[in-house]
């Protein structure tokens, strides 16, 4: 009903089609991601681990009590650091996140720089591999062993 009368307007020129096309949505808009959370061991570590080597940008956080630490992971996304891991990860590397870099060439050199290893999805080089899509990839892990995949996804 709101569409109709949205479009009752245009045609009598009250609201222009720009506002129809950018305001409108579709009526099954699937959900997109917010944010993941790690729980760390080591706060102070792993949100050092995050600004440093994957050069996330640290953003404001509400909880102000010293367990949290909010980076900016995309153009919305973020990734929540939170403290009370009593152990490492245990995750077999399917389950990992992934981030998407300008450059991997570039960015394996700073990888090298901090002297962070990588390897392929399967483990035998550290010589990026290509998905079956054609995207380059290498595989890392954090201080508390979460998978992290940095590939050069065009998306």
């Amino acid at each position: 009903m709101r569409m109709l009368r949205i479009a009752a307007l245009m045609v009598l020129g009250v609201v222009p089609g720009y506002w129809l096309v950018t305001h409108a949505r579709p009526a099954s808009e699937s959900p997109e991601l917010d944010h993941a959370t790690v729980l760390v061991r080591d706060l102070k570590t792993s949100a050092g681990f995050y600004e440093k080597v994957m050069e996330l940008k640290q953003i404001p956080e509400p909880f102000k009590d010293g367990k949290h630490v909010w980076f900016r992971a995309g153009g919305h996304e973020q990734l929540h650091v939170v403290s009370g891991a009593t152990e490492p990860s245990a995750q077999n590397i399917e389950v990992h996140m992934a981030f998407r870099v300008t450059s991997l060439p570039e960015f394996l050199k700073h990888l090298d720089q901090e002297k962070v290893k990588y390897r392929s999805f399967k483990g035998d080089s550290s010589t990026p591999t290509s998905r079956p899509d054609g995207v380059k990839q290498v595989y890392l892990q954090d201080p508390d062993g979460y998978w992290i995949e940095v590939n050069d996804d065009k998306f």
